[in-house]
């Protein structure tokens, strides 16, 4: 293969990363609501999109093997580098909850994760097996490793989703509003 060639597949490839980590912001900027940004975004993944296809498709040629494995090796590593960035700017709060058995050692856990300086509500609730305690925090997602490791060793159930917005409260870096 030529020095063109690989030339113009390095080119494929840093061009399809570019619009599909567009594309992977952008989706994550609609599921927050954050419209316009995400119109603005859309319009320039799509201007690269339509650049990268005139520059493979132009003229009737179809694409060679290295170029396949270029646009799909970019459009694969777009995603993985989207999500990267994602998880780096935007930052999001997550509800976190942990469903344990009720016992004296989970009952400490709300102290815990308070003198951490979480916001902490504990509930309590009935399982198959019992009484249970469920404790809800909110935090951004950096800080789920480290609610979880408070939590290690308990026995308890953890998950956690995204959240479009929080308003009010207690969070570590701001104290009470």
């Amino acid at each position: 293969m030529d020095s063109e060639a690989l030339i113009t597949a390095f080119i494929i490839f840093l061009a399809r990363c570019t619009d599909v980590t567009m594309d992977v912001i952008r989706i994550l900027m609609l599921v927050r609501g954050r419209k316009i940004l995400a119109a603005g975004m859309g319009f320039f993944e799509v201007m690269v999109y339509i650049m990268v296809m005139n520059a493979i498709m132009g003229g009737g040629k179809s694409l060679s093997l290295p170029q396949l494995i270029a646009y799909c090796g970019g459009y694969a590593s777009g995603n993985v580098i989207g999500s990267w960035l994602e998880s780096k700017l935007l930052n999001a709060y997550v509800m976190m909850e942990i469903i344990m058995a009720h016992s004296d050692e989970s009952s400490h856990l709300a102290e815990r994760l308070r003198e951490a300086g979480f916001g902490t509500t504990v509930l309590t609730g009935e399982g198959k097996n019992g009484p249970n305690l469920v404790f809800k925090v909110i935090c951004y997602r950096r800080e789920v490793a480290k609610v979880s490791e408070i939590a290690k060793g308990l026995g308890g159930f953890i998950f956690f989703s995204d959240l479009k917005g929080v308003s009010g409260g207690y969070f570590r870096s701001r104290g009470y509003k």
